[in-house]
C-alpha cells in the first residue's frame, strides 16, 4: 500500500498537551506524532462534555414533583389520613394562615418552576457552577418532602421551622449559583424562596401558639 494513505509523522519538540516552560523540556529527545493523533489530543483536551438528552433532562427534572410526592404521601393532612387530619385541624393558628387549599396549589406552581429550573441546568455543559447549582435544587426538592414529614408526622414544630429557616438559605444559594450558569433558571427559584420565607414565619406562629399544648 501506498505510504501516502498513513498518517504522515511531525517532530514535536515538546509535550503538545504540557503548560510547562521551553527550558524545561529536553530539546535532544523530539516526540514523533502523528497530525492524527496530535489533532485528537487537542480536541478531546479543549470539548467540554455534551449536555444530557432532552428526554432524559425531563425524566430526571419530573422528580421536583415526584419526590415530594413520594415523601409526604403517608403524611398529608389529608381525610386518608384521619389522625393528620385531625391533630393539624385542632391547631391553633395565626390569622394571617392561607386557606387549605391555596397550600397544595402553591405548592404545584413552585415545584413547576423548580422542575422547569433543573431541566434548563441539565441541558447546559457540564460546569463545576451547574453542578452545584443541581446539587442544591436537588437539596431544596428533597427538604419539601422532608419537612412535611417533620411537620405532620413526627409533629416537631421547633424541629420543622429550623429545616424552614435551612430552605431559605439553601434556596437563596441555589439562585446565587444558578444565576452564574442560566438567568432563568435562578429566577424560577425566587417562588420557592419567598414561599419558604412566608413558610418559615408561619411554622414559628404556629409553634409559638401551641408550645404548651
Amino acid at each position: 500500500m501506498s505510504p501516502r494513505f498513513f498518517p504522515q509523522p511531525i517532530v514535536a519538540r515538546a509535550n503538545l498537551t504540557s503548560d510547562a516552560p521551553a527550558s524545561s523540556l529536553n530539546n535532544d529527545a523530539p516526540v514523533y506524532v502523528s497530525r492524527f493523533t496530535r489533532r485528537f489530543h487537542l480536541r478531546s483536551a479543549t470539548s467540554p462534555r455534551p449536555p444530557i438528552s432532552r428526554l432524559a433532562g425531563a425524566a430526571l427534572a419530573s422528580s421536583a414533583f415526584v419526590v415530594p410526592l413520594a415523601m409526604s404521601a403517608s403524611s398529608s393532612p389529608s381525610p386518608n389520613h384521619p389522625r393528620v387530619f385531625l391533630w393539624y385541624q385542632f391547631l391553633r393558628k395565626p390569622w394571617f394562615k392561607p386557606p387549605d387549599w391555596v397550600i397544595p396549589l402553591a405548592w404545584f406552581g413552585i415545584e413547576g418552576a423548580l422542575a422547569a429550573a433543573a431541566y434548563r441546568l441539565l441541558r447546559t455543559s457540564p460546569t463545576p457552577d451547574r453542578d452545584r447549582a443541581l446539587s442544591l435544587l436537588a437539596w431544596n426538592v428533597t427538604m419539601i418532602g422532608g419537612w412535611s414529614r417533620l411537620f405532620f408526622k413526627r409533629r416537631q414544630l421547633g424541629t420543622s421551622t429550623v429545616a424552614a429557616a435551612a430552605m431559605v438559605a439553601s434556596g437563596v444559594e441555589y439562585v446565587r449559583q444558578a444565576n452564574k450558569v442560566d438567568a432563568a433558571a435562578a429566577r424560577a427559584g425566587i417562588p420557592f424562596v419567598a414561599w419558604v420565607s412566608f413558610a418559615t414565619v408561619l411554622t414559628a406562629t404556629i409553634w409559638s401558639l401551641n408550645r404548651r399544648r
